[in-house]
């Protein structure tokens, strides 16, 4: 499996060859050095380790330095290891978007949107007890979860019940998106539809 680190840009649109309107993720990808290549005889497993994005020295410890060093690189912000990666790679080695091409099929990786505290009506699609007909003296009760069917027996929340609490900042993998446009001179992809994150949140795209 290959795959590269990445940064959302943010969303755009794109028409293709046929006309089509497509709406689309753009995704700074890469580019990635090779820190570290991990294989059965030393570390147990294979995996190839990437790092990207620049860090100032000073925010950087000095057992990263010198891991750095050995790839002969900067320090980076962001290491991932990438297990059974298809091509072999060396240390030191540098991997752009040139890894894809325009009609690829990925999945990418990143965290979803934290949202805080929120009620069961936006974190479960609830309709909210007596929305259709306020009728029967309810009051205030629009947004309310309803009955939790425990009664005194058994006498508590049954554990999965949906109830209100946080929701996002959950690590989320969409898959099968194509890549529909490569952007080499800017290190730039064009992914059709929606990845989670924010703007500015690291990504992994994987092929």
């Amino acid at each position: 499996m290959s795959g590269l680190i990445g940064k959302k840009i943010g969303m755009t649109s794109f028409f293709d060859a046929n006309g089509r309107y497509t709406p689309c993720t753009v995704i700074e990808a890469g580019p990635c050095v090779v820190t570290q290549v991990k294989t059965n005889e030393k570390d147990g497993y294979t995996a190839l380790q990437l790092a990207f994005d620049e860090k100032k020295e000073k925010n950087t410890s000095s057992a990263m330095k010198g891991h750095f060093e050995l790839a002969k690189t900067s320090p980076k912000r962001k290491v991932v290891e990438f297990r059974h990666f298809t091509d072999e790679k060396n240390l030191g080695d540098v991997l752009t978007v040139d890894l894809f091409a325009e009609g690829d099929f990925v999945d990418v990786i990143g965290t979803s949107k934290g949202k805080g505290f929120q009620g069961v009506v936006k974190r479960h699609g609830f309709s909210g007890v007596g929305h259709a007909n306020k009728s029967h003296g309810q009051h205030d009760r629009e947004r309310a979860p309803g009955s939790l069917g425990a009664s005194s027996d058994p006498a508590r929340v049954m554990p999965g019940r949906r109830m209100a609490g946080r929701l996002g900042g959950n690590r989320k993998k969409i898959q099968n998106l194509v890549v529909v446009k490569i952007m080499p001179e800017k290190n730039l992809l064009l992914i059709k539809g929606s990845v989670p994150g924010a703007k500015g949140s690291y990504v992994l795209i994987e092929k």
